[in-house]
């Protein structure tokens, strides 16, 4: 019950966090200079050669229509109820449909782009980090090392477009801007040809999320396990005659993992938007391109949709970690239910 009575806190100091963020989203979208209608106009003008005193009167009725004329505050409290009562994230300008459409097309493909690369990327790093320590001052540590430190200090945006030469002029790969070749896109039953055929156009992503990923895990790691293998503790378990591996899986693994958890919250955030990022580059048809296009054609409603889920994703993320950690860690166990 008291387990269940931290959650139920934590769920409930969430919500003015995203309606704080919600409020900041909202408000530097809007504080760009012009909105959709000065978009459209400079578009109109520039595909009939029509006049901007010609066509304002038709892009002054289209501000009301959309409600631009409002105040920020009106429009961000119109925006924000029909989240909370109907879920309804606003209309896309753009598209001339709901922003909760676009999004539900795009949003289960970036976050199980991020999710694999998370899993993936965690588990390697925490593999990496055993062995970099185990080898420590070794060949194996040093190699480790670089690997990490090389997915730490290369940007994803450069990663990116590495990858992205490679796939255009060097391998001529057809792969690229897409998530299935043409013969599969159409295509509703599932197939092992057609999952193939999705690796083969999403592997970059996954690639370049997991090197970056597993960089930090890797580092933090060998640093935790380093430190936890010098404890008391440990002494007495070599005293006793255990074997290494016991010591090392059994007291010494365990007790270092416990920040590395608490970092996964964070970390499923930077897999987020490391796969916008690269996604954008690489013109994979995931959130990175939408949130772009939008921005660019100030179709406000979708970006802002955007920016607050993924920081309700963030918070989600760390709410998680947070309840795996008090499930495996002992002591935080007794410190969250308040027992002896």
């Amino acid at each position: 019950m008291n387990f269940l009575l931290f959650i139920g806190k934590r769920i409930i100091i969430t919500i003015p966090l995203l309606i704080g963020i919600s409020i900041v989203s909202f408000a530097i979208i809007t504080a760009v200079p012009g909105d959709y209608i000065d978009a459209w106009l400079s578009q109109t003008m520039a595909m009939t050669g029509q006049s901007f005193e010609e066509l304002r009167p038709q892009a002054d009725a289209l501000r009301i229509e959309l409600g631009l004329d409002q105040s920020i505050a009106v429009q961000y409290l119109r925006w924000i109820q029909g989240i909370v009562l109907s879920g309804d994230f606003g209309y896309s300008f753009v598209q001339s449909r709901p922003v909760s459409e676009i999004i539900g097309l795009r949003l289960p493909r970036t976050l199980g782009l991020a999710l694999t690369a998370l899993v993936i990327g965690q588990c390697i790093g925490v593999l990496l980090g055993i062995y970099a320590a185990v080898n420590q001052y070794k060949f194996g540590d040093t190699l480790a090392t670089i690997i990490a430190f090389l997915g730490i200090v290369i940007p994803k945006f450069v990663m990116s477009l590495v990858v992205l030469y490679f796939l255009a002029f060097v391998w001529h790969s057809p792969y690229i801007g897409s998530l299935n070749s043409p013969e599969y896109i159409l295509q509703e039953e599932f197939s092992f040809a057609k999952m193939w055929d999705f690796f083969l156009h999403v592997w970059p992503v996954l690639f370049i999320s997991i090197w970056a990923g597993q960089a930090y895990t890797t580092r933090m790691m060998r640093a935790n396990l380093l430190d936890v293998m010098n404890t008391q503790y440990i002494e007495t378990a070599r005293a006793k005659g255990l074997s290494k591996s016991r010591i090392l899986f059994k007291h010494a693994v365990p007790n270092a993992m416990p920040a590395i958890i608490m970092n996964m919250g964070s970390r499923f955030d930077y897999m987020i938007k490391g796969e916008l990022e690269i996604a954008i580059v690489l013109g994979i048809p995931t959130l990175g391109p939408l949130i772009l296009s939008s921005v660019a054609e100030r179709d406000m409603y979708v970006v802002a949709a955007i920016f607050l889920m993924v920081a309700a994703l963030l918070v989600v993320g760390n709410l998680v970690a947070d309840i795996i950690l008090a499930l495996l860690d002992p002591r935080v166990r007794r410190a969250t239910m308040g027992s002896k």
